[in-house]
């Protein structure tokens, strides 16, 4: 009885909480996600929540290589410190990221377009919109994304942080079709948000800066350490030296991976740094894909933001534009297709201007692809704090 009393004056209070402001606060009495009737109705919850807090990374994601190697993530990550990540409030994010009920038609959410089975991107070139339009560019996975130093978001990184960025495919005319009235409204008609807000925030209170806050939480959550790659640096205290769980394939791959070019290797590590496998250097950059970049300049010059290999393998296609089906194209891109684009990034220059050829050869080019394969967390995609809550 006491239960019963105590969601009934939680849904009270919801009620009068939507026909007052947003800046109106209102306490409500609320119980446990797994405990609530307006909750479980709808969603598979736990009674308490997931940890999202406590990452549960190995003690070398925090420290550089012996050498000096940047292997650490210390200092990248892009969580403001008025939005830290918390376990209720990553619960509110994943199921606002799984609810179809935020596209105008509710056909479509998040993650339609950023699948965790696929690396939290799409395996399709252009994803589609709720009325069956496509998108502009590639789904970019999620993964890591709290590790992006320099903390815009988009391939053109065109949003100044990830909680800004949340909020823009909700209102994109070809996305989810929606406007930030009508996801507030729509959060409201549905019975499960107040106790999940009131969890989060303390009140029933809807507004689409709370939206962004617990979207933004959710996606920080997703980080990757339980790779073949992990395994085989748990064992070891220096990412160059051979992986007692890796092939001789996987090994000769890894170390071409993180050689620099002048060495031999393909420099890889250069661009795609830390045990994050993120940007080394924060800011779009031109990869030479085209010589002409018109059609898409990005962020300028043809420059887009780099993201994370953790995952690669289940990521395809590749490129903003999704230009490349597999991974070996992408290798060969860079071993022999680099175009000579006026703002072609330093790193894959010659001294004298042109772009880098790294003629590697067959075994090499396999090799390489083989390591990148290591980078796959098939936690991402199985863990239930990830997945879709809705029953």
């Amino acid at each position: 009885m006491k239960r019963a009393y105590s969601w009934i004056l939680t849904l009270l209070c919801f009620s009068v909480a939507c026909n007052k402001s947003d800046e109106t606060m209102v306490t409500p009495v609320t119980a446990a996600s797994g405990d609530n009737p307006l909750i479980s109705a709808a969603l598979n919850l736990p009674a308490s929540p997931f940890d999202y807090v406590n990452t549960g990374l190995p003690a070398y994601f925090f420290q550089n290589a012996v050498g000096g190697a940047p292997t650490s993530v210390n200092g990248i990550d892009n969580t403001p410190p008025a939005n830290p990540i918390t376990n209720h409030g990553a619960t509110l994010g994943r199921v606002l990221f799984y609810d179809k009920n935020l596209s105008v038609n509710k056909t479509i959410s998040c993650a339609s377009c950023h699948n965790p089975a696929f690396g939290f991107s799409d395996t399709a070139v252009l994803s589609n919109g709720f009325a069956g339009g496509k998108t502009g560019r590639h789904s970019m996975s999620l993964i890591n994304a709290k590790f992006y130093q320099r903390g815009r978001f988009f391939w053109d990184e065109r949003a100044a942080s990830l909680e800004d960025q949340v909020l823009m495919p909700f209102q994109d005319p070809v996305e989810m079709g929606m406007t930030l009235a009508l996801i507030t409204q729509r959060v409201r008609e549905q019975s499960y948000y107040a106790p999940l807000f009131s969890n989060a925030f303390g009140d029933t209170v809807v507004n689409t800066n709370k939206i962004a806050l617990a979207l933004a939480q959710f996606v920080r959550s997703i980080v990757s350490s339980n790779s073949k790659y992990d395994i085989g640096r748990a064992q070891v205290n220096n990412p160059v030296a051979d992986f007692p769980n890796f092939s001789a394939e996987e090994n000769q791959g890894k170390r071409i991976f993180i050689t620099p070019v002048q060495n031999g290797g393909a420099g890889c590590f250069g661009c795609h740094t830390t045990e994050a496998f993120v940007a080394a250097v924060p800011g779009p950059r031109n990869n030479g894909l085209d010589i002409n970049t018109n059609a898409d300049n990005g962020a300028g010059l043809g420059a887009f933001k780099t993201h994370t290999l953790r995952n690669i393998a289940l990521t395809a296609p590749y490129m903003h534009d999704g230009r490349f089906k597999t991974l070996e194209e992408v290798v060969e891109h860079y071993n022999s297709g680099v175009k000579a684009h006026p703002n072609l990034d330093n790193a894959l220059k010659q001294p004298n201007g042109q772009p880098i050829r790294l003629n590697l050869t067959a075994a090499e080019k396999t090799a390489l692809v083989a390591f990148m394969r290591t980078l796959t967390d098939a936690s991402i995609a199985t863990n239930t704090k990830w997945s879709n809550p809705f029953k």
